[in-house]
């Protein structure tokens, strides 16, 4: 797999991502801040560390399964894993501005 389909795929995964919200929060996960890493290997594997605004998430199962499935569904991912990460801790500088604006932080 090239680059420049690596790039793409991971282009699509960020647009699969950010129809995930967590069931408290107006603002998809990805805008959130609560994507750290996504990693596209040549064979179509795909590594993605993520975190939540709270470590005793109530959603945390539904969330990291839906991230899961929804990047299993893009064209060139052959395999998801989605490891749940605590360091660095969320913060809210991780957001972005427009997750900012919509949650009245800015």
């Amino acid at each position: 797999m090239t680059q420049e389909e690596k790039t793409m795929i991971e282009g699509r995964i960020v647009d699969v991502i950010k129809t995930v919200y967590d069931p408290e929060i107006p603002v998809n996960v990805y805008d959130l801040g609560m994507i750290y890493k996504i990693d596209v290997r040549d064979d179509g594997s795909v590594d993605v560390d993520m975190t939540f605004t709270a470590p005793n998430c109530p959603a945390a199962d539904f969330i990291l399964e839906d991230v899961r499935t929804k990047i299993e569904s893009v064209d060139g991912v052959t395999s998801v894993n989605v490891n749940l990460v605590f360091e660095p801790a969320w913060d809210q500088s991780m957001m972005s501005e427009e997750a900012r604006l919509e949650l009245g932080f800015d």
